[in-house]
């Protein structure tokens, strides 16, 4: 087996699809992309790339980016990926722990490597736009237990953990994501902003379209650039993170557009329906997962009933649906763990499975760290992160009652070091004495208002709690 062998069958069933429409607007078909990831494994193979080399990849996604990895798994080398959050950091930090034996990258980022100190030593260098003379059509078969792509985490709940993704994993995911991602519908166009949602995309047939915005800054996205990209492109669905969502509320999609699908942060109930109501016809869907499992469960929010969407305002949690059928939960302490085929089974140093990993015989469950119910029907319930917890109170269930309140334009629960809990509020402070009065309602925590609630580097769609804590209270 080999992860790509599904756009490779994709490639000879449909060669004159577009598979990319980059930033800049040039289209690569699914034929031309084949070829051209041969071309480059042919000349990556020249310069002694084959079986289990780890490559560090310093390409911004594009074309360059997804040939380059389909040509790295042909020969059956290892992808390293920096994680983009952690920005410089991250591309040194990959460096440091992987030891590649080559960088794939663009002359301004191998320029770059060539100054720093983890990567001015790396032995070989390739380039996205080679063009080997000898091209082969196939690709090198490989055991699913074997190694295709190194990945981190953000580091934002503690040092960054080394994920190993097999090849076996990577189908596994694949398989986990088709009642997501393939389509009865005919042809899709997808806008996608995640950039790892590129492959699973164009694995199950559909054209991936490159986002024009700044990936760093989904929170400043014109949504009237959206609309223009989805025009001139006939997109019929985008995968965009949570403020996105936030960003497209009575913006006039075109009629192509049918869906659109978030995830990597939470998408609170007030978002979600006032979306839903100014987009009539169209859908939206919430997948929730993690790094290391990805997807756990996913939702059709237009779907939802009156009395779920007042569930979910008055405390239950954010709904993200029955869990995929490759996905077994298990609850310790509201914690949600998961396992599944699809599931990582442990880090590249494996002193930190301790941290998230609980093993069972031959089952290795997966520590979300999320807090979590199911509900009668099977359905998963979100309730926040375990450790920002207490007494019984939980994150996404203040924040979604909060954010109903007058005047209330963001909120964010933490708990200090001292174990005391904290409600940051942001809005129109002259209501601040009706906030205070309603939140007597929800249980015994501090209430404090600020000026603005910061976001995750990541996706811009989670509080930055710890720097709310840092910044506002002595105590973090």
């Amino acid at each position: 087996m080999n992860l790509i062998q599904d756009f490779l069958l994709a490639a000879q069933d449909h060669p004159e699809r577009r598979a990319i429409i980059d930033r800049s607007g040039v289209v690569i078909s699914y034929g031309d992309l084949d070829k051209r990831s041969a071309r480059l494994a042919a000349s990556f193979a020249s310069k002694g790339i084959g079986r289990g080399d780890r490559v560090l990849v310093g390409e911004f996604p594009g074309l360059g980016l997804y040939a380059g990895l389909a040509a790295l798994w042909r020969l059956g080398a290892v992808a390293v990926f920096p994680e983009p959050a952690m920005g410089l950091a991250g591309f040194r930090h990959a460096a440091a722990v992987t030891e590649p034996v080559a960088l794939l990258a663009s002359w301004k980022i191998g320029l770059l490597a060539r100054m720093l100190p983890e990567t001015r030593r790396v032995p070989i260098r390739l380039s996205p736009d080679a063009d080997g003379s000898n091209s082969g059509d196939g690709c090198e078969p490989r055991d699913p237990s074997e190694p295709a792509l190194i990945s981190f985490t953000s580091g934002s709940t503690g040092a960054p953990k080394t994920i190993v993704r097999t090849h076996g994993l990577m189908r596994a995911q694949h398989s986990a994501l088709a009642p997501l991602i393939a389509s009865d519908r005919g042809e899709e166009t997808d806008i996608v902003a995640f950039p790892a949602f590129v492959l699973t995309c164009i694995g199950h047939g559909s054209t991936a379209v490159m986002p024009t915005w700044n990936l760093k800054r989904h929170d400043k996205m014109p949504a009237a650039e959206v609309v223009r990209l989805a025009e001139q492109t006939g997109a019929t669905r985008l995968l965009v993170p949570p403020v996105a969502v936030d960003r497209l509320i009575g913006a006039p999609l075109p009629g192509s557009v049918h869906r659109v699908m978030t995830g990597g942060g939470p998408l609170y109930p007030d978002v979600a329906r006032r979306f839903l109501s100014g987009q009539p016809g169209k859908g939206l869907t919430v997948v929730y997962g993690s790094t290391e499992a990805e997807p756990v469960s996913f939702s059709r929010l237009e779907d939802l009933s009156e009395q779920d969407w007042e569930a979910s305002a008055g405390g239950k949690g954010l709904p993200v649906g029955k869990p995929v059928k490759e996905a077994a939960l298990k609850f310790i302490d509201d914690e949600i763990l998961v396992s599944g085929p699809h599931v990582n089974r442990g880090y590249l140093d494996p002193s930190r499975d301790k941290e998230t990993k609980l093993v069972d015989g031959a089952t290795v469950w997966h520590r979300t760290g999320d807090a979590g119910q199911l509900d009668d029907d099977g359905r998963l319930w979100l309730l926040g992160r375990k450790e920002a917890a207490s007494n019984g109170l939980f994150a996404f269930s203040l924040e979604t009652a909060a954010r109903l309140w007058p005047g209330v334009t963001g909120a964010a629960f933490a708990v200090e070091r001292s174990g005391t809990p904290v409600l940051f509020l942001s809005g129109d402070a002259q209501k601040q004495s009706l906030w205070r009065e309603r939140a007597k309602d929800l249980g015994s925590f501090d209430l404090e208002v600020v000026a603005q609630i910061p976001m995750d580097r990541r996706h811009r769609s989670k509080p930055d709690t710890k720097q709310l804590l840092s910044r506002y209270r002595s105590v973090g």
